[in-house]
């Protein structure tokens, strides 16, 4: 019996100016044979993720050696959680709760039950969005990055300034590097609303809104001893006013450059001949940082975050939208800044 499914195809690519506009996806009605074959799992979408590195993937090249492109016409694809209607996979039993990061942007699928990862949903109090987000790929990168080059010692009275500090990312790492000593923590982001989050909801010291408040005044009022570690999200002219007030030997988490990532520059972006001595002369290490190196560790790390958040030690923030028709609103909002915390999408319940 066949199944009316809908789906999201890249319809086109962003235009000369960079930026994606929801015209670039569109939705598609489509039937499904859920006769399986044996490995294969007929899934239903319960959430999907939209992130910033998707950007790059639709691009013809995405840049980088670890995401491949979208294809034009074809099902977009990236992190999703949902539950197994039906099984021909000895890993995968019906009713199972399972993710993946090459979800495909479809009510329901039939899928590989290799691609799948089992995910137990106490693990989260039942938020399955959670395992999009903070007990997923993004909060890994926010601990592992933190933990990995960030360099952060108890007891050493440091400062950590956080970019994109509302975002997914960076609303996690910042709690991360508070729970792991620094004693201030200071978030950069977007608007006043998010400002109060981070101070109120999430335990920062102090947050910058970069639209209305001249940067680097603020970072000095926030960071009177100095900047020792910086979690860099965005790039571009804020981390430029970051990394001048960086301390000697300290260090620069290089995670993303959303700022940069509509213009046709390499990753990471080339930076300025002054910023560049900044870093040599204070030796400050500023190295990029791939959560895919590091999956060794995440078994135990996604623990970890899973009772961080139970705990109450790390606070979830989500901006959560309905509908598979909206994926293209939803992702090209988060490009521009418009989620506080994680950008998730239901598409069933």
């Amino acid at each position: 019996m066949l199944m009316q499914v809908q789906k999201v195809v890249l319809n086109s690519r962003p235009g000369n100016d960079g930026a994606p506009v929801p015209g670039n996806f569109r939705l598609e009605e489509t039937t499904l044979a859920p006769d399986l074959k044996d490995g294969e799992v007929l899934v239903r979408t319960l959430c999907l993720s939209v992130d910033p590195y998707m950007r790059c993937r639709m691009n013809e090249d995405t840049g980088v050696d670890y995401v491949t492109p979208w294809q034009l016409s074809e099902c977009v694809d990236g992190g999703g959680v949902g539950v197994v209607e039906s099984s021909l996979c000895s890993t995968c039993s019906e009713g199972d709760v399972v993710t993946s990061f090459n979800w495909p942007w479809q009510t329901n699928a039939v899928v590989k039950g290799s691609a799948l990862q089992k995910v137990d949903p106490q693990m989260v109090d039942g938020r399955l969005s959670y395992f999009l987000g903070a007990v997923g790929i993004t909060g890994l990168t926010a601990l592992l990055g933190v933990r990995e080059k960030g360099n952060v010692t108890k007891g050493a009275n440091q400062t950590m300034v956080v970019s994109g500090a509302a975002g997914a990312c960076g609303s996690v790492a910042g709690q991360i590097g508070r729970l792991d000593g620094c004693v201030r923590v200071v978030g950069i982001c977007g608007s006043d609303e998010k400002c109060k989050a981070l101070v109120d909801e999430l335990g920062f010291s102090a947050a910058i809104n970069y639209r209305r408040e001249d940067v680097p005044t603020r970072l000095k009022e926030c960071c009177p001893d100095g900047i020792d570690v910086y979690f860099d999200n965005v790039g571009g002219a804020i981390s430029d006013a970051v990394i001048t007030q960086m301390n000697a030997d300290s260090h620069v988490v290089l995670c993303g450059q959303i700022s940069q990532y509509n213009k046709d520059v390499p990753y990471p972006p080339p930076l300025s001949d002054e910023i560049t001595e900044t870093l040599r002369r204070r030796n400050v290490t500023r190295e990029r940082f791939t959560v895919l190196n590091y999956m060794n560790k995440a078994e135990a790390s996604l623990c970890e975050l899973g009772q961080l958040v139970q705990s109450g030690q790390i606070n979830v923030l989500e901006t959560v939208v309905n509908g598979i028709e909206n994926m293209g609103d939803a992702f090209c909002s988060m490009m521009t800044g418009g989620n506080i915390g994680k950008q998730i999408i239901k598409i069933s319940e």
